[in-house]
């Protein structure tokens, strides 16, 4: 299944239905007072998350989405009914853009959270609301309200608790398949996972947080190169960053820098979120290389994670540095 994680639909909410202009026509009633009733309301635009959905696939093809318009009002004060609202159901994480401003209208982030994003119009009044004692014979009635139309973005971003950060072919699928339950799509060229995966790593009984592989990112990211930058924003919903650099680099402390860059470029925020540093692969490097890098200190203090995701060397620590930070107050729980 491909994986869609950016949308553009139209949206229209239902007009009101127009009110009604009618009069009594009884035998023996030789006047008949007004009796043309109101119309209905027009029917809402509602965004529902739905745990079922993983990708915005379904928007490709279906790019229009309206609400029922309210039925006009009826003789004998008959109110029309109200138009049937529009629910769209999209996947867990999704936020809600107005397309022309860019104003978040909805941030998707629960199962079953509903959010209405365009109101129907309401419906005009009947003439019999028009009677009143200057007026017994009112001959006009209101028109529905039009409902709302624009175009909305829908713009998916993975609720996980960590994401994996690093240059293409560096090990983060190999690491998450570790670690969770989660199978990742590898291609056989340099830009290696096709897609972003969602983990969930267990910790102990009850306990278990959620990790985001995402696809490698290359220099230049930020600004659209590679295939990376299509997928930055699910890492802005985490709380960790761990970025997975390589063992045989000839420049471990610049690679980090670059990844971090192009994440700081992307939305400056990234930088307020803690992070971890981890070295995969090395298992493959001699005793003299895996000194030099335990040596290093990023950031004046960090101190790397080396790890092997194949050989599952340090993985385990890993897993707990990480639960140090999502939730210190559990970890003597973990470990007592």
């Amino acid at each position: 299944m491909k994986f869609i994680d950016i949308a553009n639909i139209d949206i229209k909410s239902g007009d009101g239905g127009p009110g009604h202009v009618s009069f009594r026509r009884e035998k023996f009633v030789a006047k008949g007072g007004p009796n043309g009733g109101n119309g209905g309301k027009g029917g809402d635009l509602i965004i529902e998350g739905d745990p079922q959905l993983s990708t915005l696939l379904d928007f490709k093809y279906a790019r229009k989405y309206e609400a029922e318009n309210g039925i006009p009002g009826g003789k004998n004060l008959c109110t029309g009914r109200n138009g049937r609202d529009k629910v769209i159901k999209v996947p867990v994480g999704t936020l809600v853009k107005n397309a022309e401003t860019g104003a978040i209208i909805a941030d998707i982030v629960e199962s079953g959270q509903k959010e209405v994003i365009a109101k129907g119009g309401a419906g005009g009044k009947g003439n019999a609301e028009f009677k009143n004692s200057v007026n017994q014979a009112p001959r006009y009635a209101q028109p529905g309200i039009p409902g709302v139309e624009f175009n909305v973005t829908l713009e998916l971003k993975l609720l996980a608790d960590v994401g994996l950060v690093g240059f293409p072919n560096v090990g983060k699928s190999t690491l998450i398949s570790v670690i969770s339950a989660a199978k990742p799509k590898i291609a056989d060229y340099h830009f290696t996972t096709l897609v972003p995966n969602l983990g969930v790593v267990k910790i102990a009984e009850s306990k278990s947080f959620v990790v985001a592989d995402i696809p490698g990112l290359i220099e230049g990211a930020s600004e659209g190169k590679g295939l990376g930058h299509q997928f930055l924003r699910h890492v802005e919903r985490t709380r960790v960053l761990v970025y997975m650099l390589e063992a045989f680099s000839e420049d471990v402390v610049s690679d980090f820098e670059t990844l971090k860059k192009e994440l700081y470029k992307f939305n400056p925020e990234m930088e307020e979120k803690e992070k971890l540093i981890c070295i995969n692969k090395t298992d493959a490097v001699d005793d003299i290389k895996k000194k030099e890098l335990e040596s290093l200190r990023f950031e004046g203090s960090i101190k790397p994670i080396l790890i092997s995701a194949v050989s599952h060397v340090n993985v385990e620590s890993l897993k707990n540095r990480i639960w140090d930070i999502l939730r210190p107050e559990d970890r003597k729980e973990v470990i007592g």
